[in-house]
């Protein structure tokens, strides 16, 4: 089970982190990552963080603004993002997968069906 917690209603140019405990597996084992979704859109990919923590992955458009992590003793994920734009305002979703190809292949990384956990979702407002 994931549970995403941290959105909330923020500034351009604000930061916030958002929170994902794990909970019911090994969170160790798992590749860990963001997805985001705006209304009328697709979800999208944001970042992704390999089991050990070492290699991270991110979506250009926040490339350079948001930084992935994970605590494997606390089984959390967190997603710092900085100088947000209101283009990021969207619910937030953290996953969990077990497929290894997500860090070797763009195409598998990008979709979300090759993830197999999925937290609520937490609401990121971005006004301008």
């Amino acid at each position: 089970q994931l549970q995403a917690s941290g959105g909330g209603l923020v500034q351009a140019g604000a930061s916030l982190r958002l929170s994902c405990e794990a909970s019911g597996g090994t969170f160790s084992s798992y590749v860990m990552g963001w997805f985001r979704q705006a209304p009328g859109k697709e979800r999208e990919f944001v970042a992704l963080i390999s089991m050990s923590g070492i290699t991270a992955f991110y979506a250009n458009a926040v490339k350079g603004r948001f930084t992935i992590s994970r605590d494997n003793d606390n089984n959390a994920l967190y997603l710092q993002m900085n100088s947000l734009k209101p283009e990021d305002t969207a619910v937030y979703y953290c996953t969990a997968t077990n497929t290894r190809a997500t860090m070797s292949s763009l195409r598998i990384r990008l979709t979300p069906t090759n993830y197999d956990y999925w937290g609520q979702g937490t609401q990121v407002t971005v006004s301008s």
